[in-house]
């Protein structure tokens, strides 16, 4: 099962500001279990999984920059893009890494990653899942959040969109649950989440 998605930031812009990532959407599908006492309330146990989650991102971005300097390609090389080009993957950086069980999750958790430009999309999941199945998930997410929602266009407010997201999350990964999708299913998924985004 997959714990969470986030889309955060990427300080991938020469001369940009040193800073945290900055998380701009993250669902959790399964509530982490908190067995201590400071997180029992509802608004301390919020807080703690936003710690959680940007922990996760800091540690995406780092993984995204070691990615990019053994590629040995100067950071303007990926961040080429024109506003109207459909968004290729085939290139994008990606990776996965393990979280050990207390940092940050009480359980071990396994990360998968995919950078587009300035933007980073995650799964959160459980160890023992199908990873070539999440990471296929996790790049078809990508893919229609992208061309559906233009995030990458100037102007582009992930923050404003967050129903518009979670309209496609609900569609290729209901509950946080991966699906075996075949290229057909895509299609029509695609189709139903282009109709409620259009609404």
């Amino acid at each position: 099962m997959v714990h969470g998605f986030l889309i955060h930031t990427l300080r991938c812009r020469p001369g940009e500001e040193a800073g945290h990532s900055r998380v701009l959407y993250s669902r959790v599908f399964s509530p982490e279990g908190l067995e201590d006492a400071r997180c029992q309330e509802r608004d301390k146990e919020r807080l703690c999984r936003k710690e959680q989650l940007l922990v996760v991102a800091r540690q995406v971005e780092s993984a995204c920059k070691l990615h990019q300097q053994a590629s040995g390609k100067p950071h303007s090389e990926h961040l080429i893009q024109l506003p109207d080009e459909p968004v290729s993957l085939q290139d994008a950086p990606s990776g996965v890494f393990r979280l050990p069980p207390g940092d940050p999750f009480s359980e071990d958790k396994t990360v998968l990653w995919l950078g587009v430009q300035c933007l980073a999309f995650a799964l959160v999941c459980d160890p023992h899942e199908n990873l070539m199945l999440a990471e296929s998930t996790l790049r078809l997410l990508a893919k229609v959040l992208l061309d559906r929602l233009k995030l990458l266009s100037s102007g582009s407010d992930i923050l404003l969109k967050a129903d518009r997201t979670e309209a496609v999350l609900h569609r290729f990964l209901p509950h946080g649950q991966l699906l075996f999708l075949n290229e057909q299913f895509v299609v029509a998924l695609e189709k139903e989440a282009s109709a409620s985004l259009c609404k």
